[in-house]
């Protein structure tokens, strides 16, 4: 099975995958690959291989425009056309030629402007001791079955009176890239039930 992992650098999702006998999978960003497995890694943007007759996808469109957590910025990214924009690139994931898709983003308004999500899990549903909703857009593909309920975030209160979930306080609760990052137990639970 061919397997395209979008927008990911740290190649969680796609170890995963490769993880399964018969699964080739290779992940893509504009960023380079976090775990330096150039060999499975495509820099670029995804939209030059998106039509390279792929069986499966998996996409992680940048949230950064799209999640209601940044509802306070919607007016000013509607105004520059960057929310636009981020809609119109997750419809092209969503319309890519490849027979299963599955997309993730946090509870965003993908919801609101495209449709409504499939499916929504947490990692404390696949063994991470995490709450953090993820929606699932999903095309061909049974919804996840979760594979290990734990019990889900501790939280702390900042300074400033905010409540951060245990992994974000932990992260500092600013690194995009760090709060991004995909969780391995939904990604072993997507290898195991969909490769």
């Amino acid at each position: 099975m061919k397997i395209l992992i979008a927008c990911e650098f740290s190649g969680v999702v796609r170890e995963a995958f490769n993880a399964i006998h018969g699964c080739h999978a290779i992940s893509c960003d504009l960023l380079s690959p976090e775990d330096g497995r150039v060999d499975y890694h495509y820099r670029g943007d995804v939209r030059d291989i998106l039509y390279d007759s792929w069986d499966l996808m998996i996409a992680h469109p940048p949230c950064t425009h799209l999640a209601v957590s940044g509802a306070a910025h919607f007016a000013r990214k509607r105004a520059d056309g960057s929310q636009s924009a981020a809609l119109d690139f997750v419809r092209t994931l969503l319309a890519a030629p490849i027979p299963k898709i599955a997309l993730e983003n946090p509870v965003s308004i993908i919801s609101s402007r495209i449709r409504k999500p499939d499916q929504i899990v947490n990692p404390y549903q696949f063994g991470e001791p995490i709450s953090k909703k993820t929606c699932l857009w999903l095309k061909n593909l049974a919804p996840l079955v979760p594979s290990q309920v734990v019990q889900g975030s501790v939280y702390h209160t900042a300074p400033s009176g905010r409540r951060y979930p245990d992994w974000c306080w932990k992260t500092g609760g600013g690194s995009g890239h760090k709060r991004s990052r995909f969780f391995e137990g939904i990604a072993d639970a997507m290898a195991d039930q969909w490769g």
